[in-house]
């Protein structure tokens, strides 16, 4: 702090006396200026301390007293003072302020919490003519309403402080926003120009109780006039520490020499016509006209060089506040270039430059540019922001990579385009319309610590007026210059284009701007109308993978039109153009936006960037398309003759620059009377084999003729849903032909596919089921309904092909699924192409008989195929049976993989966030919170990312949290926790899914709080941006949809989770070496393959298996250990050991109920035990019966263990309090399955006795401690007692068994999925049990 002497103050006080408006040296501690703008003023004048990172000033100043001379003023008081008489805070002060700095600082305590109770008052009165002045040290931006000053007549000593001075109804004056309240109610509302609200950190405010009795106020020295005019001579400075202000210092001298060029600034920019005469904008007539730098410049910024430098002198303390402007508005066609002279490596982040509107010498400057949001254009990275909002993206070289020496440059062309230059390089058109008399501006933000300005622009390359990526943009609403051409017939893009459309280069180059937030209404048009035989070609320039995988998946679509540019009302796309409009649209010949034909000779859909596009009409009315120069055949026929065609060009979906070809132009003339015939494209029949079948269960107005091969509605309209008897395999037609129509009805057939499973319907009538296919959304359905394609309901495409409006009876429509997951429709065998992408595989094919179409029947066949072969598994569910008895490897059908992104974690994450091990481990080393992590590289699609979870600390609570942002985290910055995340990103948290801090999802995968140490967790985005979730290997399904491309995983280091590690790079992901498709375990996870209920899930990878984990599953080892069973009786590879607690049943994403055998059966999943496999015999994995048979359970006591595992089947007698009395065999010849189930002849007893075993399909009821005797014993490592109990898990061949009801007379339901009546079974043969696992339950 400033230390001052009695001379000095006297000094000081005379100065003031005599009108000289500030001390003798500038007081050096200053605070950083926020970009706040506070929303209004109006408050009390208390101020409140909230801790906000943003602007960083701080209250502590430069100790001045090095010399004698080297002290200002503290007061204007008459007369001499001693140093106890300095003005300083009184000790009685607010509720929530703190003093310090020998009570020079006043500050208020939880700022974020709270914003009064925050004043404070001096410690003496104020002397006349003496100037109490204060420094804002502090502001946060949460409340509104700031900092407010004045006096009072109440003595602090005596004075019961209010919340807020206003609130005090006597003898107090305080100036609040720009008005004067006098005991709390206004009396001047705009007494000056400045508002106390609009003050930034490092701003002074002052008040002086004149001799006259009235009393002034001062902002940063100025004087703003009489605010009152009368006050009492005795009277007390007061500050409200209110709203935003947190923190002051009081200052004892009052040098404002550096603020009053910043107060101008603030005050015209507040209002620009007070009077005072504003600067002039054009340069000095004496001064050289080059350009500089202006003086005003961001907070932690400096000018030097006189003008031509510019830099942040602590580049390595803060990364922002470094905005530098030109000194002069641009002219048209000049370059601003400057040079980046020094970076540091701290930041992420660098140099952004562009131009703006705004008057520097008036412009408030914000924290960084893109933070504007008015005339603002901007080139960040490698995309460019207009006002703050992305509009290009992809556009040039990244500047984030720049070196030092490196330059960048900006020009603006006298059309208003705006161009860039990296290192000389011009960048291309960027942005369109921009108005003249724009400012350079250029951020030194991040990595870039100083520029300095390049007068010689001789290395610059002159712009090119005639390429295709040359800046000579044209303004979207300005028309096409062609008239002065040398070629009065040359081709060019027309002056009216869709309203995303952009044409440049004289009009020979057209591109969709905002092309990864938008992908249509970009339709271009030729300038004239095509001449019979004239070529119009375009070559494809640029695309964006932005809507690979989506509806918007299109590429271009290009045709003719003989509408007029001057009458076309440009639509969305030119598919929506219902007359006089023929375009091609992938294969697909479309006229007046019907489909007329599919699989034409080219596909605009498999095209790239360099492929060319030509279209050319015959004389006798043919429409040609040329693909890369080469004729493709007749599209059409029928073009009216004679009619004037333009060429229409549509940047749909992924295409986003084309540029007319030189090659346009007349061709040879034989082509002008091409009589090339139309090329026949195949109609496919129905493949030979079994024919196809309706299923039984169907709409309540359907019936069901030929053996189900025909329906028929007899009834009304609707309710004529009818589904196909079984799934569709790949490429797999169901077909069926228009028997009956009636006209008296509106609409007609609806056809698609389901996931719906028609055995999982109630029984018929279904009078449950939706009245139509439209309306059918109990599972996902895809549809086609005249010529929309439907999802669920939900419109997805318009104009598919031709409309089944229009079926009549004889016509054919089929449907299949292809092995690209996209559904195609046929109709009259030829195919429509792809109508819905992203179909799931296990589907069925539905229609319905709507309105018109009252009776179909069916035309195709079924593939004929080896029946006992089972389908090729997916990615995520490979096949393996319960148990892991089946594990021949299965040829993988998965298309080659690239290698995938090695993956680090962002050198920018949470401040309690310590990376190490080259940036793969990431550890949490205080708190727990600030622990948020991204990754260096966004995700690719299909890679999975995966990390372990390597440290717990159990004294937290919940745990870890994951997902992806969709933006770039080189500028993030970290909020305490991921769920403050609110745009562009996806949280996983729990067991719920959130999306920009929305819950979105509820009950999806496992609990992550229930995570274990150990545990390897995975992100990965499919082909179809739907966001999965991966537990050690195991895909938990779809947890969000839509996810951006780039999206960069995201991990939340939060309470318990202090530490992880990316195991990405040397973990092999589940299921993707096709060497190594065999089943790794049982994971009780079910899919329908030919009506069989088998496990398709994977397990972990050994060394991620959560069995090494889980605390519950090494206490029931223990306790299988103290029985001391053979090890021969269980499997070897304990990976098919499984718990089944709260916790690992949800890691793995188990079901409760599965099915299994023939017929399926459902069997309830033993939660709560654990199971250990036993060894099953080689003749039982080699048969079906494992496969075939049920799944049951068996209650039994620790005592019958032994005896049951020697005869490897249950017995009969006292071994089991769950077994009944048993019965004589007719005889021993006819068990033969029995004896091969006997491990020896123990007991020829048992070899003769039919035990009558009762078993059940839950644990629930069979784990009953009537059945399973509890047991207690002590933990040999924890030495603590538990109990006990013990079962098995069997195999039941079907039909040997009888369904009983349970006996204990227990009347509540103890299973939901079972009733009471079916919970026992009554084994009554030899040899139908095959024993599979040993359960054990401790509690």
């Amino acid at each position: 702090m400033c230390s001052t002497t009695p001379l000095c103050l006297c000094t000081a006080q005379r100065m003031r006396a005599e009108g000289v408006g500030a001390g003798a040296e500038t007081d050096s501690g200053t605070g950083s200026r926020g970009d706040r703008v506070s929303s209004s003023g109006g408050g009390a004048v208390n101020s409140t301390n909230t801790n906000s990172d943003s602007g960083g000033g701080s209250g502590n100043t430069r100790s001045t007293n090095n010399s004698p001379a080297g002290s200002g003023g503290a007061g204007l008081g008459s007369g001499g003072m001693t140093t106890n008489d300095a003005l300083l805070f009184h000790e009685k002060c607010g509720t929530l302020i703190k003093l310090s700095n020998n009570n020079k600082t006043a500050e208020r305590r939880r700022p974020l919490d709270e914003f009064n109770n925050g004043v404070v008052m001096t410690n003496r009165p104020l002397r006349h003519n003496e100037m109490f002045e204060i420094r804002i040290d502090k502001l946060v931006d949460k409340w509104s309403g700031s900092i407010e000053i004045g006096v009072t007549t109440h003595n602090p000593n005596n004075l019961d402080y209010p919340a807020t001075m206003t609130n005090l109804r006597s003898g107090t004056i305080m100036m609040s926003g720009c008005g004067i309240l006098t005991n709390g109610k206004g009396t001047r509302r705009e007494y000056c120009e400045f508002s106390l609200d609009e003050l930034q950190e490092g701003d002074h405010i002052g008040l002086m109780h004149k001799a006259t009795g009235a009393l002034h106020f001062y902002i940063n020295g100025i004087d703003q006039g009489v605010a009152a005019a009368q006050t009492p001579a005795v009277v007390y400075g007061v500050v409200d520490l209110y709203g935003m202000a947190v923190k002051v210092t009081i200052v004892h001298n009052h040098n404002h020499s550096d603020r009053l060029r910043r107060n101008n600034a603030i005050m015209r920019a507040l209002s620009p016509d007070v009077g005072r005469p504003r600067p002039s904008l054009s340069p000095d007539a004496d001064a050289p006209d080059r350009l500089l730098f202006h003086s005003n410049c961001g907070q932690k910024a400096a000018v030097i060089s006189e003008g031509r430098t510019a830099l942040r002198p602590h580049a390595t303390d803060d990364f922002n506040h470094g905005v530098v402007l030109s000194g002069r508005p641009l002219r048209s066609n000049e370059v601003f270039q400057v040079r980046i002279d020094k970076m540091v490596d701290k930041w992420a982040g660098s140099i952004e430059i562009g131009v703006t509107t705004h008057n520097p010498a008036y412009l408030q400057l914000p924290s960084t540019m893109t933070n504007l949001r008015s005339g603002t254009w901007m080139m960040t990275g490698n995309g460019v922001m207009h006002n703050g909002t992305t509009i290009l993206d992809e556009y040039g070289h990244n500047l984030d990579r720049l070196k030092a020496g490196d330059t960048v440059g900006v020009v603006r062309k006298e059309d208003g385009s705006l161009h860039f230059f990296v290192n000389g390089v011009a960048q291309g058109p960027a942005a369109w319309n921009v108005p003249p008399s724009v400012y350079a501006v250029v951020d030194l933000y991040g990595q870039a610590a100083q520029a300095t300005i390049m007068d010689d622009m001789a290395d610059l390359p002159p712009l090119p007026e005639d390429s295709s990526e040359g800046p000579s943009a044209m303004s979207p609403s300005s028309p096409c210059s062609v008239t002065g051409s040398n070629n009065a017939n040359d081709l060019r893009f027309h002056q009216l284009h869709g309203t995303n459309a952009v044409i440049t280069n004289g009009g020979r180059t057209a591109l969709r701007q905002n092309c990864r937030s938008e992908f249509n209404d970009a339709i271009v048009i030729s300038n004239r109308c095509l001449r019979d035989g004239e070529l119009f070609e375009i070559v494809i320039q640029k695309m964006v993978d932005r809507w690979s995988g989506s509806i918007e998946a299109g590429k271009i679509m290009a045709g003719v039109t003989a509408i007029r540019p001057e009458e076309l009302e440009f639509p969305n796309t030119m598919t929506d153009i219902d007359y006089d409009t023929w375009m091609l649209s992938g294969t697909a010949i479309m006229q007046d936006g019907n489909t007329m034909r599919n699989n034409y000779g080219c596909d605009l859909d498999s095209l790239t960037t360099g492929s060319r596009i030509g279209m050319m009409r015959s004389a006798t009315g043919d429409l040609h398309y040329y693909i890369n120069g080469v004729d493709q055949g007749v599209a059409c026929t029928g073009l009216p003759p004679g009619k004037e065609v333009y060429a229409v060009i549509d940047l749909y979906g992924q295409c986003v620059q084309v540029s007319i070809t030189s090659s346009s132009g007349p061709l040879d003339n034989s082509m002008c009377t091409s009589n090339i015939t139309e090329k026949s494209f195949p109609i496919q029949s129905p493949v030979a084999g079994v024919a196809h079948r309706f299923h039984s269960k169907h709409g309540k107005n359907v019936v069901l003729l030929g053996e189900g091969c025909q329906a028929v509605r007899v009834g009304g309209y609707a309710h004529g849903i009818v589904f196909s008897a079984k799934e569709l395999k790949t490429e797999e037609v169901f077909e069926v032909k228009i028997d009956e129509v009636d006209e008296q009805w509106s609409g007609s057939l609806h056809v698609g596919l389901t996931t719906l499973a028609p055995p999982d319907l109630p029984s018929c009538p279904m009078s449950g089921l939706s009245p139509s296919l439209t309306q059918l959304r109990a599972k996902v359905t895809w549809l086609l309904a005249g010529s929309e394609v439907r999802r669920n309901g939900v419109l997805q495409r318009q104009n598919y092909g031709a409309s089944l409006d229009r079926l009549m009876v004889g016509n054919r429509v089929g449907v299949k699924r292809c092995s690209d997951d996209t559904m195609h429709v046929l109709i009259d065998g030829e195919d429509m192409g792809p109508a819905a992408t992203a179909v799931a595989k296990n589907t069925y094919a539905v229609l319905d008989l709507y309105g018109r179409v009252t009776a179909v029947s069916i035309v195709s066949s079924s593939v004929l195929e080896d029946t006992e072969s089972i389908k090729a598994p997916s990615l995520v569910s490979d096949s393996c049976s319960e148990g892991g008895d089946d594990s021949t490897p299965v040829e993988s059908t998965e298309p080659a993989l690239v290698p995938d992104t090695i993956m680090a974690f962002l050198e920018n994450h949470g401040k309690n966030i310590q990376l190490s091990n080259q940036n793969l481990t990431a550890a949490r080393v205080s708190s727990y919170n600030q622990g948020l992590l991204v990754t260096a590289h966004p995700l690719p699609r299909l890679q999975l990312f995966q990390f372990q979870i390597d440290r717990l600390n159990t004294s937290w609570t919940s745990s870890l949290s994951l997902g992806v942002i969709g933006h770039s985290p080189d500028r993030l910055n970290f909020p305490s926790t991921a769920c403050c995340l609110k745009r562009s990103a996806w949280l996983l948290q729990r067991n719920s899914v959130f999306h920009n801090s929305l819950k979105i999802c509820e009950n999806y995968g496992p609990n992550l709080d229930s995570c274990p140490e150990g545990t390897v967790l995975g992100l990965q985005v499919d082909g179809n941006g739907c966001l999965h979730l991966y537990v050690n290997g195991m895909d938990q399904g779809v947890a969000a949809q839509d996810i951006p491309t780039p999206c960069y995983p995201l991990i939340d280091l939060y309470g318990q989770c202090e530490q992880v590690t990316i195991v990405t790079n040397n973990m092999p992901t589940v299921g993707r070496d096709s060497s190594d498709v065999g089943c790794q375990g049982d994971m009780e996870k079910a899919d329908m393959v030919d009506g069989i209920k088998e496990s398709v899930c994977w397990t972990p990878p050994p060394e991620v298996n959560p069995i090494k984990t889980c605390e519950y599953q090494a206490l029931c080892s223990r306790f299988k250990d103290l029985l001391t069973l053979p090890d021969g009786y269980f499997n070897e590879d304990a990976k098919h050991n499984l718990c089944y607690c709260e916790s690992c049943h949800k890691l793995r994403g188990d079901e409760a109920y599965y099915k299994r055998g023939e017929p399926p059966r459902d069997y309830a999943l033993p939660f709560g035990w654990c199971r250990y496999a036993l060894r099953i015999k080689p003749h039982c994995e080699v048969s079906n019966a494992f496969k075939k048979w049920h799944i049951a359970y068996h209650g039994t006591s620790v005592g019958a263990i032994r005896r049951t595992l020697d005869h490897a089947q249950l017995l009969n007698g006292t071994s089991s309090i769950f077994s009944a009395s048993p019965l004589k065999t007719d005889g021993p010849n006819g068990y033969s399955d029995a004896e091969e189930n006997i491990n020896s002849p123990l007991d020829r007893e048992a070899d003769r006795e039919v035990p009558r075993v009762q078993l059940s399909p839950t644990m629930r009821y069979s784990g009953l401690e009537t059945f399973a005797p509890k047991v207690q014993f002590r933990d040999p490592r924890s030495h603590r007692c538990h109990q006990a109990q013990v079962g098995f898990q069997v195999c039941v061949r079907p039909g040997s068994y009888k369904v009983g009801p349970q006996t204990m007379g227990i009347s509540e339901p103890l299973d939901p999925r079972f009733s009471n009546t079916e919970l026992e079974w009554l084994i009554k043969e030899r040899g139908c049990t095959l024993l599979y696992g040993l359960l054990i339950r401790v509690e």
